[in-house]
């Protein structure tokens, strides 16, 4: 499926992103990719970590995180600019881009994964462009899955949801996070997970994962909020939360 606006394949939202993974913390938060990676490592608490699956990667920090501590992991995005961009940065061993400060005025930012103690992590990543609702059967076995703000720019998230068991080994881990961000330009309405009323009541995005997930995960721990900020500009930024819930699948 195409993204309906080309958001993700243009060169400045790339920009934005390279920033927001490689580049300074902003307003006192944490780099989030870096604190998703350790949520879930945190989360595994001594289960097996061979293989590891990030999807909706973006520009790869949570997977190099995640390859800290697993023998492989795997990053799949669907836009291929953020795809080749990740390629990029392994072949380079730096993170370099143009970083958007006031109109046409860039700065240009080179941040190198030796830096960040990255460098061996690399050796331990691949990087794949794929449609997390139609993702091939090579991607399996996982001990791990980790989707970082991805089921609210899925075009059909409850496939994604009730087919992700196949994917994750006896008592691995689904790491969820999302702001819940629902708009019709990615998720048609009837689509969405949550934040309508159904029967009359309300029913969040929480709900409908519990509902789709309950067959065959249970939740781990109660779900907490993670902050993350998105530099535009020098003068903007994005200042979200996004919601963590981790998953444990049940044996069959």
């Amino acid at each position: 499926m195409t993204e309906p606006t080309g958001y993700y394949e243009d060169n400045t939202t790339l920009a934005q992103y390279l920033e927001f993974h490689f580049g300074e913390s902003w307003h006192g938060e944490a780099n989030f990719p870096k604190e998703l990676a350790d949520a879930a490592m945190e989360a595994l608490d001594g289960r097996q970590t061979c293989r590891a699956l990030d999807i909706g990667c973006a520009v790869g920090r949570t997977t190099l995180e995640l390859a800290r501590h697993f023998d492989h992991v795997d990053g799949v995005d669907f836009s291929q600019t953020f795809i080749n961009k990740c390629r990029e940065v392994i072949r380079d061993g730096a993170a370099r881009y143009a970083r958007p400060e006031e109109g046409e005025l860039v700065s240009y930012q080179e941040r190198s994964l030796e830096a960040l103690g990255l460098s061996d992590a690399a050796r331990r990543v691949a990087f794949h462009q794929g449609d997390a609702c139609e993702l091939g059967d090579v991607y399996r076995d996982y001990d791990l899955v980790l989707a970082g703000n991805l089921i609210d720019r899925l075009y059909k998230p409850s496939l994604f949801l009730e087919t992700i068991h196949e994917r994750i080994n006896d008592l691995g881990l689904l790491v969820i996070a999302s702001p819940y961000t629902w708009l019709e330009e990615y998720t048609p309405k009837q689509e969405w997970l949550g934040g309508f009323l159904k029967d009359g009541e309300p029913y969040s995005t929480l709900d409908g994962l519990k509902d789709r997930l309950s067959p065959r995960f249970r939740l781990l721990t109660e779900p907490r909020s993670l902050p993350f900020v998105i530099r535009e500009t020098r003068n903007k930024f994005q200042h979200s939360f996004s919601e963590l819930t981790i998953w444990e699948k049940m044996p069959a």
